[in-house]
């Protein structure tokens, strides 16, 4: 049974990776999924690594599923206004809102792969625009422009990708920082938005098998990483739980959800969940 069939939802930055997973596990649910991205063709971006908006919306059609991707750089405002007043026109609606985009993995193409970064001071200084640029902001903007259509219905969704490192101090400055307001943003958000029943989670993934990871995959351990689905999963989780409200304003771990609500990754398993000591 699909479990979301009439809702809506946008999920921002989902040419690849996590986005990517998500939107294929919303519109597994039965959700109608609009999604952005910047890249329109394979290895065409200004990053260079697979995935695209056509991509993305072959993948859903495998599974029947419906998935709208529009192109749309977070950067700029009147680009993101512009997919807010599609979703407007077309639904009059948006019950679920992920925000995922995220610019911090321009080190592709600016500076060195980030598994060999170290100082803050030998990092170029554009790594702190793009992940608050193209990240917080991003975040910030495209909640602000979808609250006034979120609050209408008395009972909305929107979920903010966040991480471990805000709660670190060896995970980069800049990289800590940006989850570190992530989650505060997620927290005042929730403040000023549960008297709507809007609930703003911020959501941890573990170690996810993005294009990016798997890239770097020599330096890492996998043995406990998690597929971009399964962090969709988790979103799916928490927009069928009728109680969710009690979540508003919290850090929510996937691997955790995947425990209270008794699902698992696509091969099967269940990650174990990371800590703050672990991660």
């Amino acid at each position: 049974m699909k479990g979301l069939n009439g809702k809506v939802a946008l999920v921002t930055g989902a040419t690849r990776g996590i986005g990517k997973g998500i939107v294929i596990a919303l519109a597994k649910a039965g959700a109608t999924v609009y999604f952005t991205g910047r890249t329109e063709n394979e290895y065409k971006g200004a990053v260079k690594l697979a995935g695209s908006l056509s991509e993305t919306e072959n993948e859903v059609r495998k599974y029947g599923g419906m998935a709208f991707g529009l192109k749309c750089d977070h950067t700029i405002d009147l680009e993101v206004e512009k997919v807010i007043n599609i979703i407007n026109t077309e639904h009059g609606k948006i019950d679920i809102l992920v925000n995922n985009v995220w610019g911090g993995y321009e080190h592709f193409n600016n500076g060195t792969e980030f598994w060999k970064e170290e100082e803050f001071w030998t990092i170029p200084i554009s790594r702190w625009n793009s992940m608050f640029d193209a990240g917080v902001r991003a975040h910030y903007v495209t909640s602000h422009l979808a609250a006034p259509t979120m609050i209408k219905q008395n009972s909305s969704l929107i979920v903010n990708i966040s991480f471990w490192a805000s709660q670190k101090n060896d995970r980069g400055v800049a990289y800590g920082t940006a989850k570190a307001a992530t989650d505060k943003m997620t927290a005042t958000m929730a403040y000023e938005l549960e008297k709507y029943n809007v609930t703003v989670i911020s959501l941890y993934p573990g170690l996810v098998r993005t294009e990016s990871v798997l890239a770097a995959q020599d330096y890492l351990d996998l043995s406990n990483s998690e597929s971009p689905e399964f962090i969709g999963r988790a979103v799916v989780a928490l927009a069928l739980d009728s109680n969710v409200i009690t979540k508003t304003g919290k850090v929510c771990i996937a691997a955790k959800l995947a425990s209270e609500y008794g699902f698992t990754d696509i091969d099967g398993k269940q990650p174990t969940p990371l800590t703050v000591e672990t991660c």
